[in-house]
């Protein structure tokens, strides 16, 4: 499903982190490696790359250019080989698994293709469960503005298996925002969704890094998808391969084409 580029819409300035000059996720030579021989693969090839605060950035490449290694890494889900990943001033390669679970609690949100929700929870329990984990109190005003933005407010009594796939993905979404994470993970987010569930989270996530000053880091193979970010890293071989500012679906169309040819 091919999603259509973003109406132009002006930016609020009202943040939910503060603003920094610094960057708030950083590669520096980063390596992943798979397997060892004959089967080692090299997913990362030493990707240096830096993401601004409050902006919102898709990553494209074609199958196998390690585009979800990268964000893993990125997030803390998976350990690099070598290099660093950095969310602001934290190397997330150094620490133990300890820290790192409560800085993906605390600081980072995901949104994954498969929902991840937990079947026996209700959308609403499933939305505050980092934060009952955390042993934080929900914020009541936050919890309606996203579902109320989200189209969910009247399915929050609703177990995911009495919920569309777009609910449950919107679901997935609210989930990610409501601890008001620095920076939020998006791994194919739209990849099962029908066109109009897909437009409304891609319009959550712009909203999330033009109104509310988060960074929002997305995977995605599709040109509309990625033209609601404001920049386009593309990868091929594990390595950089360019990057696109202010990205149409013909731009990164025509740019992944060249990467498939070997341009």
């Amino acid at each position: 499903m091919s999603f259509p580029p973003p109406a132009h819409t002006h930016r609020a300035t009202t943040q939910w982190a503060g603003p920094s000059t610094a960057a708030a996720v950083t590669a520096v030579d980063l390596v992943k490696v798979y397997g060892t021989g004959e089967t080692r693969v090299r997913a990362l090839d030493g990707v240096s790359v830096a993401f601004a605060p409050a902006r919102f950035t898709a990553i494209m490449g074609p199958s196998g250019s390690g585009k979800s290694t990268l964000m893993h890494c990125l997030a803390g889900l998976d350990r690099a080989t070598s290099g660093q990943a950095l969310l602001a001033d934290t190397d997330l390669t150094t620490q133990p698994e300890r820290i790192l679970t409560q800085v993906r609690r605390e600081r980072i949100g995901f949104v994954f293709q498969s929902f991840n929700l937990l079947p026996q929870l209700t959308a609403e329990q499933n939305i505050t469960l980092p934060l009952d984990l955390a042993g934080c109190r929900p914020d009541p005003e936050l919890l309606d503005r996203l579902t109320t933005s989200l189209g969910l407010a009247d399915r929050l009594g609703h177990r995911p298996a009495e919920l569309s796939g777009g609910q449950q993905q919107r679901v997935a979404l609210a989930r990610a925002l409501m601890s008001r994470p620095e920076v939020v993970f998006a791994d194919e987010p739209t990849g099962n969704l029908d066109s109009r569930s897909g437009a409304q989270v891609l319009a959550m996530l712009r909203e999330a890094a033009g109104e509310y000053g988060q960074t929002v880091i997305m995977v995605t193979h599709d040109p509309g998808a990625a033209s609601h970010a404001d920049r386009v890293i593309l990868l091929a071989d594990g390595r950089l391969a360019g990057e696109i500012d202010r990205p149409e679906p013909a731009s990164v169309t025509d740019a992944l084409r060249q990467l498939a040819a070997g341009r």
